[in-house]
């Protein structure tokens, strides 16, 4: 891609439907930068949340593409931008532009770009935010379609372990992992997980905060454990083995559909699962990771139900599946 382009960008925020809850934080609504790169004729479009626990905000992101904007004029490749800005939001938002920019101008499926296969419909989980264990029943009733369902802790060792109790009483037909969001120490584990093998859980996502990965060295679980918040990039990957089963990657986390296929092809070859997670943001956001979902066991891809409004057209949620068609990010 060697044409001149144009980049702009909008800030938009999306409210919540009702505040979501994990260990250390709730949320009541989701701003995202929307990036547009246009060559005069096509235009491809990337959204980004950011990290939150990285500081990767709306004011850091903007910053980010202000200061690329006459590389990406240049005809800056994707190549490139792996090289010019660093892992997060910002280059999300841009690399996932410059993806569809390339499906619109080549009339070619990012997934055919990508050496994938035709997509398939995708088990998501359906996420349930940290509350009281009847309320986190309730949610897990109400989620009626759901097949795999993800359960937010706290950290709150008892508690934790009543609402896991609860939901699998009220699902007992469903997959269930959970999701600790860094809420616990080394020596919590082994009560934890205990526990959560108890309930038939199937996944425990980040059980210890990022930087504490090496308590995990000989750690033995029945359970599988994912990384989350220990693996950000590319780079991260080769250093969970031993410690961890399955890596989650998320497109804001790794700065793009380029980075986030590279981490899951990497993944697999040295014997991890592979996960796609997401930050609470719209359709727009969820139709690339349902590329990297495509090479995925476990998919995560429920971000919009928490909105009060989402984008049209939106992701399809179908019997416990996920689908995005090409209307909603790519040739259209």
């Amino acid at each position: 891609m060697t044409a001149a382009l144009t980049l702009d960008y909008k800030v938009e925020s999306f409210a919540l439907a009702k505040p979501f809850r994990i260990s250390g934080h709730v949320f009541t609504d989701s701003p995202v930068v929307v990036v547009t790169v246009s060559d005069g004729i096509h235009e491809g479009r990337g959204e980004a949340a950011g990290v939150y626990y990285l500081n990767d905000d709306v004011a850091a992101m903007t910053v980010a593409i202000d200061g690329v904007r006459d590389a990406v004029a240049g005809g800056m490749t994707r190549d490139a931008l792996q090289r010019l800005l660093p892992a997060g939001g910002a280059r999300n938002a841009i690399d996932c532009a410059l993806w569809e920019l390339e499906a619109r101008q080549s009339g070619t499926p990012v997934h055919a770009l990508a050496g994938l296969p035709e997509p398939r419909p995708l088990r998501t989980t359906f996420t349930l935010g940290a509350d009281d264990p009847d309320v986190m029943a309730a949610g897990a009733r109400d989620y009626a379609q759901a097949r795999a369902l993800k359960l937010k802790l706290t950290g709150d060792l008892d508690m934790d372990i009543a609402r896991v109790d609860a939901v699998r009483a009220a699902r007992p037909d469903c997959w269930i992992g959970v999701d600790a969001n860094q809420g616990f120490a080394i020596g919590d584990l082994d009560a934890l997980i205990t526990a959560l093998a108890a309930a038939d859980v199937k996944l425990l996502e980040q059980p210890l905060a990022r930087g504490r990965e090496a308590d995990l060295d000989g750690y033995q679980s029945p359970i599988p454990i994912a990384a989350d918040e220990s693996v950000l990039t590319l780079a991260d990957v080769d250093g969970l083995a031993g410690r961890f089963d399955v890596v989650n990657i998320k497109l804001d986390k790794c700065g793009g559909l380029t980075e986030g296929l590279a981490m899951a092809r990497r993944a697999r070859e040295l014997g991890l699962g592979v996960m796609v997670g997401n930050m609470v943001s719209s359709s727009l956001a969820m139709a690339p990771a349902f590329i990297v979902g495509q090479l995925c066991d476990i998919v995560d891809l429920d971000g919009p139900i928490f909105l009060a409004a989402d984008r049209t057209p939106a992701i399809e949620y179908r019997r416990g599946d996920a689908w995005c068609g090409e209307a909603i990010w790519g040739r259209g």
